[in-house]
This record gives C-alpha cells, sequence and structure tokens, in this order.
C-alpha cells in the first residue's frame, strides 16, 4: 500500500557560483554549514544555512575530481579526489591538505568516518577499502571478493559499511579490516548510497534496480520497489526521526519511505532535469541534496 501525503515542504534552490559546478556528496561540518565536492571545477564548497551563502575553495588539482566528502575527528572535512587518486582534509577557515594512498590509481570514492575516529575511504577502482588516521597514517584493506568494487561507506557503532554498485553487494567491515560481504536479491541492482537507519538495519538505494534496500547487520536482506520505473534512486538519508528520504535522479524527484517499506510522499524539484544526487540531514531537520546537472544544492524544509 501506498499512501501519499500532500503536504509539501518549501524547496528552496541555492546556485553555487562557478558554472558546471557539478556538486555530487554533501556532508554536515563541525561549523553546521554544509560542505559540498564541486566535481566540476575542483573545488570543496561550503553553503551557510543560515543565509545561503556559498564560498568555493579550489584544490590544488583543479582536474581532481573531489566525490566523497565527510566530517573527521579531528574538527575538519576529508575528502577524496577521484581521478588525483588522493584523500584531502579542508578546515573550517579553507586550508587544505592532502595524503597520497598507497596503491596508485585507487579512484577513492566515498568517504565516511569510522566508530574508531578514523576516515575510512572506499578505494573504488583496485576493490580495497582504506583507513586513515586524523594524522594522516594510512592503512588498507583487500579482504573483498574478486570483481568487488566499494563505492560508497557509512558508519554505525561498531562498523563501517560499503555498498558495492559493480558486483551488487554490500559489505560489513570492522575496524580490524576484516570483510563481510552480502549479495542483493537481484544480480546487477546497483546499491549506492547507504546510510544506518534507526530501526538498526542498514538502508541503500539500488540505483539500477529501482528499489530502497534493507539490511539487518546478520545480512538479511529485503528490497522495496520504487512506483515509477527508471527512476535511478541515487541519494539516501534518515529524517524526521523515523523516515528514509531519498533522491531520484532521473525523474528529478525526492522521496518518503516508512521503515515498514510504505511510500509516505514524493516530491517534484523546482528545476526541470536537475539531477539530485546526495542528500544530508543536518541536525535542525533541513535536509540538503546536490543537484548535480543543474549546478545548484537544494534545501528541503519538511513540514512539522
Amino acid at each position: 500500500m501506498q499512501r501519499i501525503l500532500n503536504l509539501r515542504p518549501e524547496i528552496i534552490e541555492h546556485r553555487i557560483p562557478t558554472p558546471d559546478s557539478r556538486p555530487y556528496i554533501l556532508a554536515g561540518g563541525p561549523d553546521g554549514c554544509v560542505r559540498f565536492c564541486g566535481s566540476g571545477p575542483g573545488q570543496i564548497g561550503r553553503l551557510a544555512p543560515e543565509n545561503g551563502t556559498i564560498i568555493e575553495y579550489p584544490l590544488p588539482d583543479p582536474t581532481g575530481t573531489p566525490v566523497g566528502i565527510a566530517a573527521g575527528s579531528d574538527g575538519t572535512m576529508w575528502f577524496t579526489q577521484s581521478t588525483a587518486h588522493k584523500v584531502g582534509r579542508i578546515t573550517m577557515d579553507g586550508a587544505i591538505s592532502e595524503f597520497d594512498l598507497p596503491t596508485p590509481r585507487s579512484g577513492p570514492n566515498g568517504i565516511a568516518l569510522g566508530p574508531d575516529g578514523n576516515i575510512w575511504p572506499a578505494q573504488h577502482a583496485i576493490g580495497k577499502v582504506a583507513r586513515i588516521t586524523p594524522a594522516g597514517e594510512v592503512t588498507e584493506f583487500d579482504g573483498f571478493a574478486p570483481g568487488v568494487h566499494p563505492l560508497v561507506p557509512t558508519a554505525t557503532a561498531t562498523h563501517v559499511w560499503f555498498s558495492d554498485s559493480i558486483a551488487s553487494r554490500v559489505a560489513r567491515v570492522d575496524m580490524n579490516g576484516r570483510v563481510t560481504e552480502f549479495a542483493t536479491p537481484r544480480p546487477n541492482s546497483g546499491p549506492r548510497a547507504i546510510v544506518p537507519g534507526p530501526d538498526g538495519c542498514i538502508w541503500f538505494v539500488l540505483a539500477a534496480g529501482n528499489a530502497i534496500g534493507r539490511v539487518t547487520p546478520g545480512g538479511e536482506m529485503r528490497e522495496f520497489p520504487l512506483p515509477t520505473p527508471n527512476a535511478s534512486p541515487r541519494g539516501i538519508v534518515v529524517a524526521r526521526g523515523d523516515e528514509i528520504w531519498f533522491t531520484r535522479n532521473l525523474i528529478n524527484r525526492i522521496g518518503r519511505l516508512s521503515l515498514d517499506g510504505e511510500m509516505l510522499a514524493d516530491y517534484q524539484l523546482p528545476t526541470p532535469s536537475s539531477g539530485p544526487r546526495a542528500m544530508v540531514a543536518m541536525r535542525d531537520g533541513r535536509l540538503f541534496v546536490s543537484q548535480h546537472d543543474a549546478g545548484c544544492v537544494g534545501e528541503i524544509r519538511p513540514h512539522a
């Protein structure tokens, strides 16, 4: 059953000053601002939620393709550079430092803060994940099955979880690098963005499978098909305490799902074909979404 709620949230779009900025993953910073990766010009952006002001910080290599970003335990933001094959760190005032990864051409993609206080990037191109201490010490782990390419991580109180859109798996990694993998019910369903839910399960989008997935800590999987075909869900967050919100890239919409898999609501973004990708939920309840193809960051203010 699908119960559609008609009360539309307020949606504001903040245009990024640099043309063709192609914003990708977003994250909340310790200062309450939203940071995002400008994958086009090679920049890290900062959006102030109180007034929508955007400041952009160019990276040393403008072709480095920043993709993933996360707040670290050291009061800074850490980010990946997919084509520069590096991990970077940026302070709240924009000072940037970079760290090489041991394996060349590793193609780091998503990144997350682990429960151990270290940063964990997915090394998508080589089928590994890395652990980076706040001091910049790097350890790589390669306990994945052949053909696996970890893409996007998230963290629980005990593990870091990774999606793999190519091998169609979700993996759990403990703080010593031991890997446990779970295949999706349908092959080639393309799991991407991933988030821990309030029910103790891990929730993720199935971009090619056009569904939202859920896996228990023990590996039991369930899929919730989406009502519109070929929508390409891409970003996912928990909002309003117990709801799953997600983007649908190809139809330019934001969806809401209950923890039972019931579709609660469906919202069109103002700019057509804006290519919504990642989402982040802020502490005050506002949501932000990267509108990759329109060069905007969308702000969603849910009604109480």
